[in-house]
């Protein structure tokens, strides 16, 4: 997964701005000469996963397009604690100005990063995969389910508008797996996958008798429920597991043999990573 560059530049224009208000860095403009020239480093504090250099790389740019930036490392990279990951050199006022836009997206987005490869790490030798939700922030859903990416994850729907996922609600409303199935073939196209989220094994039997869907999200079941179901499924549908998914039982509900486990986890509380900028005197 790439990140387009007008997103980047879109995102990192918007938190300029925020952060900039309607003035500019009143603290470096009184306490730092105008044209005092300074090097600063981007570093790793703990080890881990890095995304969203790409971003911090921008707020440099964007605040001082003569500043000079050397990466030495990239989105995805393993990290260890105290590891160079850029350099840049120049107006000490504009690296000031970009540093705290270029260490918010860094310090969010690799800690996402992070918590995905603890995640896929725990499940390595099975087949199952981690996937992400939608559970993310307004606005930042395109560079949260980048550093998932970034960590070893994979992508869930992006949207309500790019795959079709009947969810409880739907199926109480619609009055029944049957008529919510029979509904989605009817009024969707041919290219659109069908998912739908069952909680007992007797819905799933329902699900498998219809016929109409792809996927089945298995959500909350317990171990013995959920290694009844995938022997039930055997193959017909690809399977997913949701809910009490953590890094203490992740391992377990992988075992069963689910193909894809949902972590909503990795988006709404990845802890922050902590990389700093030091500068260089």
């Amino acid at each position: 997964m790439e990140l387009n560059p007008l997103h980047i530049e879109n995102m990192v224009r918007t938190a300029l701005i925020e952060d900039l208000g309607h003035g500019t860095d009143i603290t470096s403009a009184c306490v730092i000469d105008v044209n005092a020239q300074s090097k600063a480093e981007l570093r790793s504090r703990e080890d881990g996963v890095l995304a969203g250099l790409p971003l911090a790389i921008k707020a440099f740019e964007m605040s001082d397009p003569d500043l000079k930036i050397i990466s030495h490392a990239k989105d995805g990279d393993k990290l260890e604690a105290g590891q160079l990951i850029a350099s840049i050199e120049g107006n000490a006022t504009s690296i000031l100005m970009a540093e705290r836009v270029a260490l918010n997206f860094l310090i969010h987005m690799s800690g996402i990063a992070s918590l995905t490869a603890q995640y896929v790490e725990l499940v390595k030798g099975t087949t199952s995969k981690i996937a992400d939700t939608r559970k993310t922030l307004a606005g930042l859903r395109l560079i949260q389910k980048y550093a998932v990416k970034m960590g070893g994850g994979h992508n869930h729907r992006f949207g309500l508008d790019d795959a079709i996922l009947i969810k409880d609600n739907h199926i109480a409303i619609a009055g029944g797996i049957n008529q919510v199935l029979n509904a989605a073939k009817e009024n969707s196209g041919h290219t659109v996958k069908i998912e739908i989220e069952v909680d007992t094994l007797a819905q799933l039997d329902e699900v498998l008798s219809h016929g109409g869907a792809d996927i089945v999200m298995l959500d909350n079941f317990s171990l013995q429920d959920l290694t009844t179901a995938i022997k039930t499924i055997d193959g017909a549908l690809i399977s997913e597991a949701s809910g009490n998914v953590n890094l203490s039982t992740v391992r377990s509900i992988a075992e069963t043999g689910v193909d894809y486990i949902s972590v909503g986890a990795l988006t709404h509380s990845a802890p922050a990573f902590d990389i700093g900028l030091d500068i260089d005197l």
